[in-house]
């Protein structure tokens, strides 16, 4: 476990604080950026731009290439905000801190909001704006879509695949559409062990699913759901899968789509923000679950590993195969992954190991309710034991603690959203895919060591553990909103916990043997009970085997 002094921890949370994205060298700024010229001029439809990867692209996009004429953002209203409110809010995030001292505040005038809705039909769009995108838009990003792997399957149909079929819709009438590129995924094939970058036949016809889920009434399709899902273990890989063949059957109709399928998102690795997110799912979250000391035990074999690639790896990609598709005229490389196992291969355990060696003596959060630890269970029934000693006891216990307190009990409702997401996290971390990824390595081929830097698409130079540290510290920062200025006492709170979780365990391990002391006369006496039990139950068995065989050779002579 690596020890760090007191000045080498400033001058780490100094670095995080002030950081910037590297500056092309001097030697490479001759070289052309091809990629970027490619979007001169065009003018952009997002989906999903709110959401995670969405916010990423925009920034990106604005950043790398600040010749693009416009970029048009579906936004719907929500809690109370217009979609203009809505930009407004997006740009607040520190991700466009950069982007703005690097191209002024200016640059997000390219950005304009179109109200709409993609779970409704039409998208909800009004015709003037339909118009508007019909006639001037050339490149499509769709990345709408809920995440939410437990979403009820008609409002995942409604929004996943039916919203995918109308943006389609939408972009068949683009007069100059360029390229229509859907943000899919890499695990909504799960039946397919090794995944080729190619077409998948679907597990149902997703105009009739479509029809089906607009008919029924969601409390029906909750009933029938699981015979719909079929082998599918949730809705959103389900209705993925659906969504891809709506894009494959353009694709076969002449419409000029992509179809990416990146793995799991994480957070940002190098630009422009390292270790920022807006949400806690994938690793983050267990990070998170476990730095606090809620989470003590997995379902899950340790050694397997899932596959995991940072947003801005995964933008970069997006932003390549759009440039490869218009700017280089290849037309064959339709479906594209954007993963790591092939490259990259991180266990559970060592995310778990890295993570609690982080979080006990470099980036503790605050409040931990107890010392980082447990581990992976192999076995279901030994994990759920422990869900209920480790997990479930401890949440009632401290819940009323907090309401004898004065304050709101929350940590059984915490453990409940915990078990929940367990159900998820253990569907995919026991079992295991292979994703092959030959068109990135087609990119790193045919790009220059300037669009190389530029445009990453590579892991070269990843080291985990500070990979790690920048994820915690930055979920520390914008994710659970606590301040640098509270690590020290948050360090002084973690040696405090560590010394009552040693107390705790000497206490428990001295009343299971006082326990034993105590009733050890009782105990040698239902131990002395049993045995003589045992013996009378054998020696009457023997006695019997000895009877027969005296008496029937007895009974043979007489018959």
């Amino acid at each position: 476990m690596p020890k760090y002094t007191a000045a080498e921890m400033a001058s780490f949370e100094e670095g995080f604080l002030n950081y910037k994205p590297p500056v092309l060298p001097d030697e490479l700024s001759h070289l052309p950026d091809r990629v970027s010229k490619s979007f001169v001029g065009k003018t952009i439809f997002i989906t999903g731009g709110s959401g995670f990867l969405g916010k990423v692209l925009v920034e990106k996009l604005l950043r790398k290439c600040p010749d693009i004429e416009r970029i048009y953002l579906l936004l719907r209203t929500k809690k109370g905000s217009n979609p203009k409110q809505r930009v407004e809010t997006i740009f607040s995030s520190v991700l466009f801190d950069y982007l703005k001292e690097l191209r002024g505040v200016e640059v997000l005038n390219k950005v304009y909001p179109i109200a709409g809705d993609v779970s409704e039909p039409n998208l909800a769009i009004n015709e003037s704006d339909r118009r508007l995108l019909a006639d001037t838009v050339q490149i499509v990003y769709h990345a709408a879509a809920t995440i939410r792997f437990d979403e009820a399957l008609k409002k995942a149909v409604l929004l996943n695949t039916r919203g995918t079929k109308m943006v389609l819709e939408l972009a068949k009438e683009m007069k100059n559409l360029q390229v229509f590129v859907h943000v899919s995924t890499s695990y909504c094939h799960l039946e397919e062990k090794v995944l080729f970058e190619k077409a998948y036949p679907p597990p149902a016809d997703p105009h009739k699913i479509i029809q089906s889920m607009e008919m029924l009434d969601e409390p029906f399709v909750e009933t029938i759901s699981k015979e719909i899902l079929g082998s599918f273990p949730n809705s959103y890989a389900f209705t993925k899968c659906l969504s891809e063949h709506l894009v494959v059957e353009q694709i076969e109709a002449g419409l000029p789509c992509i179809i990416a399928r990146p793995s799991i998102v994480i957070p940002i690795w190098k630009e422009p923000l390292p270790g920022w997110t807006d949400n806690i799912n994938g690793p983050t979250g267990l990070l998170i679950g476990a730095g606090k000391g809620v989470i003590r035990t997995m379902f899950c074999h340790n050694q397997g590993y899932a596959d995991y690639l940072p947003v801005d790896i995964t933008v970069n990609g997006i932003i390549l195969f759009t440039w490869n598709y218009i700017g280089n005229n290849d037309t064959t490389r339709t479906i594209c992954h954007l993963t790591s196992s092939q490259e990259w291969r991180v266990t559970w355990q060592e995310i778990i190991d890295i993570g609690k060696s982080i979080v006990t003596t470099e980036v503790p959060l605050n409040g931990a309710v107890w010392y980082p630890g447990g581990s992976m269970k192999s076995s279901k029934l030994v994990h759920n034991i422990c869900v209920f000693f480790l997990h479930t006891i401890p949440a009632y216990f401290l819940d009323a603690v907090i309401y004898l307190s004065g304050n709101k009990p929350c940590l059984v409702r915490i453990q409940d959203r915990i078990n929940k997401g367990f159900e998820v996290f253990e569907y995919y971390a026991n079992n295991q895919w292979e994703f092959r990824n030959e068109h990135v390595h087609y990119m790193r081929r045919i790009m220059n060591p300037r669009e190389k830097f530029e445009y990453k698409v590579d892991g070269n130079d990843m080291d985990i553990r500070n990979y790690f540290r920048d994820c915690i510290m930055a979920a520390r920062i914008y994710i659970l909103k606590e301040t640098p200025d509270t690590l020290p006492r948050a360090r002084i709170h973690m040696k405090i916990m560590y010394y009552v979780d040693i107390i705790a365990k000497i206490l428990l391990f001295g009343l299971l043997l006082w326990t034993i002391f105590k009733w050890s006369d009782t105990i040698i006496a239902i131990g002395l009970l049993l045995f003589n039990l045992v013996r009378l139950f054998f020696k009457s068995i023997f006695s019997a085997i000895n009877s027969d065989t005296t008496v029937e050779p007895i009974l043979n002579k007489e018959l």
